[in-house]
């Protein structure tokens, strides 16, 4: 397994972890705390979408959406996709 895509998992899994705690204390999506683990969250997403690509030329299977207007980040589907493939 390439270290880099390992490493990044790791992240993403602690990053999941983290933000998981922040939504249990139950303060809000508007606390502080929430705001840095989810922000925390889609970076660690992103860089391993990236690396798992890099090592294995493969996506992750979720996408990043805007939180402003629901706009996917990332190039939006073109419809080849069929969502109940898998």
């Amino acid at each position: 397994m390439n270290a880099e895509a390992r490493t990044a998992l790791e992240r993403l899994i602690a990053a999941l972890e983290r933000h998981f705690e922040a939504a249990a204390v139950g303060r809000g999506d508007e606390d502080p705390a929430y705001l840095a683990a989810y922000r925390q969250l889609i970076e660690a997403f992103e860089a391993y979408d990236d690396a798992l690509y890099d090592a294995y030329g493969v996506d992750a299977a979720f996408l990043v959406y805007d939180d402003d207007e629901d706009d996917l980040v990332d190039e939006e589907l073109d419809g080849d996709e069929d969502p109940d493939e898998f």
